[in-house]
């Protein structure tokens, strides 16, 4: 139950760090990693998959760290996006202990845990890579590296 609050707790302070420091970062002429065209892609990106990225970033490496701060600067909408945050911090806080809790005697577990997190962690990142991946081949190049970022 306390992962859970934790988790839940750690995204209401990333979304308010975004929320509050994004538009002074936004405010200045752009530089090269803030400029107004991420913020009006984060807001698009939101407008299309906020609550479920939310969820999904949860089970994700990095991306979780910075989805929330993310959603703050693209100002998603706070009652959505807490809503959704629990839902994602109970998911994961819950299963990822009681994963633990099941899989902890496990032998095989036990004698092959730091192959299994390689694993786990390549298998994560297989949605963004897809999805980055998605992207280069509808727009045809490579060479929008702002995209990326916030799909």
């Amino acid at each position: 139950m306390l992962v859970c609050i934790a988790a839940v707790a750690g995204n209401q302070v990333g979304y308010l760090i975004g929320r509050k420091a994004g538009p002074a970062l936004f405010n200045r002429p752009d530089s090269r990693f803030f400029r107004q065209a991420y913020v009006d892609k984060t807001n698009a990106f939101f407008a299309k998959h906020g609550p479920r990225s939310i969820v999904l970033a949860r089970f994700v490496p990095i991306v979780r760290t910075f989805i929330t701060v993310i959603a703050g600067v693209g100002k998603m909408n706070y009652r959505t996006y807490t809503i959704y945050s629990v839902i994602g911090g109970v998911l994961w806080g819950a299963g990822v202990t009681t994963l633990g809790f099941v899989l902890g005697d496990n032998a095989f577990v036990h004698d092959h845990i730091e192959l299994i997190l390689i694993g786990i962690v390549a298998l994560s990142l297989l949605p963004v890579g897809f999805e980055v991946f998605r992207h280069r081949s509808k727009t045809g190049t490579g060479a929008d590296t702002g995209a990326a970022g916030t799909e």
